[in-house]
């Protein structure tokens, strides 16, 4: 079988759900994106889900990013 998403294999078949506890998908400027609250209360950015290729080009959407 081919599954063809643009998630990573472990979001497809989590192994573990504390990974995924604090994870959280919003939208961010008109972006799909996965955030983790850390402990400051900010969103760090974890992943961008866009079929657009110069999103992933956009150095505002790398993973790590911290949203306002």
């Amino acid at each position: 079988m081919i599954l063809y998403t643009p998630l990573s294999d472990s979001e497809v078949f989590p192994t573990d759900e504390i990974v995924f506890r604090n994870r959280q998908c919003i939208t961010y400027e008109g972006k799909t994106v996965y955030v983790e609250k850390n402990g400051n209360g900010e969103y760090q950015l974890v992943q961008l889900l866009s079929t657009d290729p110069n999103d992933y080009l956009n150095v505002k959407y790398a993973p790590g990013t911290i949203l306002s």
